[in-house]
């Protein structure tokens, strides 16, 4: 259920990379791409939900590690700035994610 849950992040965060590239869903290719990893990020998402991951959980890992991968690619690749207040932002984030896995709510 893990691969599936980390095939779905992969397909989010290159979906949500490529947004930009779509300008505004009027580029046919890169809007065929977003629409298309989209679907397979969902796909895959409920995959991990059907093979008995709680739904909370498979949520805050995906969501979580999405918008700290897609930070990263931000800074990385879209020269987007990085400060003091959106490291600790990426951080708390990271942190709930953890807190919720060890609270035993993945078991």
């Amino acid at each position: 259920m893990y691969l599936f849950l980390a095939i779905a992040i992969g397909a989010e965060v290159l979906a949500t990379s490529l947004l930009k590239s779509t300008e505004g869903f009027t580029k046919l290719w890169p809007t065929v791409g977003v629409l298309a990893l989209y679907g397979g990020a969902f796909y895959t998402l409920t995959q991990a939900l059907v093979r008995g991951m709680q739904v909370g959980v498979a949520y805050a890992i995906w969501s979580g590690l999405g918008t700290t991968l897609i930070v990263i690619i931000g800074v990385l690749f879209l020269q987007e700035p990085v400060n003091l207040t959106k490291a600790v932002g990426v951080a708390l984030v990271v942190a709930g994610v953890v807190t919720l896995n060890l609270s035993g709510a993945s078991h």
